[in-house]
């Protein structure tokens, strides 16, 4: 799969309305048959800061998410609420889910 973490800085006044700006884009992805998860996390040190952390099944998916019209559209519309160009980390996994955290396992 391909793991992709990104730190979005959300201007100030937008910060709150995140959620539903990126709405669209959100669902879109999600929908993509190659999407394993799409899911945003607000920063608990810095509201106006947005983590998504994202994976498709392979580089084909990821192409195709990158090629799509939401993502298009998204490189349109969603620069005009960052206060900077999202920071990135990608990366090729040999899994396709999550693994289990076994130095907390759960009894």
């Amino acid at each position: 799969m391909i793991f992709i973490t990104a730190k979005f800085l959300i201007k100030p006044e937008h910060a709150d309305d995140w959620p539903a700006i990126a709405g669209p884009f959100t669902a879109a992805t999600r929908a993509e048959p190659g999407c394993l998860w799409f899911d945003w996390s607000r920063s608990l040190d810095n509201d106006q800061e947005y983590v998504l952390v994202e994976a498709f099944r392979d580089g084909d998916a990821g192409a195709a998410h990158v090629g799509s019209a939401h993502f298009k559209q998204a490189q349109q519309d969603l620069p005009q609420y960052l206060t900077a160009t999202p920071r990135i980390v990608s990366q090729s996994l040999d899994q396709d889910d999550w693994s289990e955290l076994g130095e907390m396992k759960v009894a």
